[in-house]
């Protein structure tokens, strides 16, 4: 995404006691708020808006804004409950450090990964190659059961999807779904191949995801509930 300008210094509200940065896109067509744990509170704004405009969209998104760091705060203290361990689908697999290692390898319950700074990318890269392994095979599966097919698989780190399915059936999925439990997994892969077959959340839709995968609601609110602490 082009951007005009980098990210500003933190500014806080006096009526919010919210602090937030203001970063300008040349694609935002509106003022957009985000937060994240990278970010904290993010204000878009597009070229050409005042400056303003930050202030007044945080101060009417106050308590959503509340709600998503209260959200964080809780996701951050379960992660740090993990210990040396970390979630695969539902499961946790105990992480063992080793000098000299640069890729990480499993054994039975373990995971034999680099000893201090460079375990985590070295573990994110191979929670990609466990996505794609995991991914295609539910894919096939539920797309054969429905009589359709897709294109590509790409497996990404989106901030802020945990999957896509494009116009020409292209399909992208967030490599952190393996870090929920089975059955969420599993509704996002029924979710986006029914966007094979209808590309909007019409009722119709909804009403074959709940034929394909009936529990879906449970797994919605699953993920919107604790899709914050799907982080290494």
């Amino acid at each position: 995404m082009a951007q005009i300008a980098s990210h500003t210094p933190a500014q806080t509200l006096p009526d919010t006691a919210i602090a937030y940065r203001i970063r300008r896109s040349q694609r935002a067509r509106r003022v957009r708020v985000t937060v994240d744990p990278a970010r904290g509170v993010e204000v878009v704004l597009p070229r050409r808006a005042a400056r303003h405009e930050a202030a007044v969209a945080v101060v009417e998104l106050r308590p959503w804004i509340e709600r998503r760091l209260a959200e964080l705060e809780r996701a951050t203290a379960t992660v740090a409950a993990r210990g040396g361990a970390v979630p695969y689908l539902g499961a946790m697999i105990r992480l063992v450090p080793q000098l000299g290692r640069t890729q990480v390898h499993r054994v039975g319950g373990d995971l034999l990964v680099p000893d201090g700074a460079a375990c985590k990318p070295a573990l994110e890269r191979w929670y990609r190659r466990a996505a794609r392994a995991e991914i295609a095979p539910r894919l096939d599966q539920a797309c054969r059961r429905l009589g359709t097919s897709y294109s590509k698989l790409t497996i990404r780190g989106q901030r802020t999807r945990w999957a896509s399915c494009s116009p020409t059936g292209a399909m992208s999925f967030n490599w952190r779904l393996l870090l929920a439990p089975e059955p969420v997994l599993d509704y996002v892969v029924w979710h986006e191949v029914c966007h094979l077959e209808i590309p909007d959340h019409s009722p119709l839709f909804w009403r074959m995801l709940e034929e394909c995968w009936p529990a879906y609601r449970e797994h919605a609110r699953w993920l919107r509930e604790h899709g914050a602490t799907l982080v290494l």
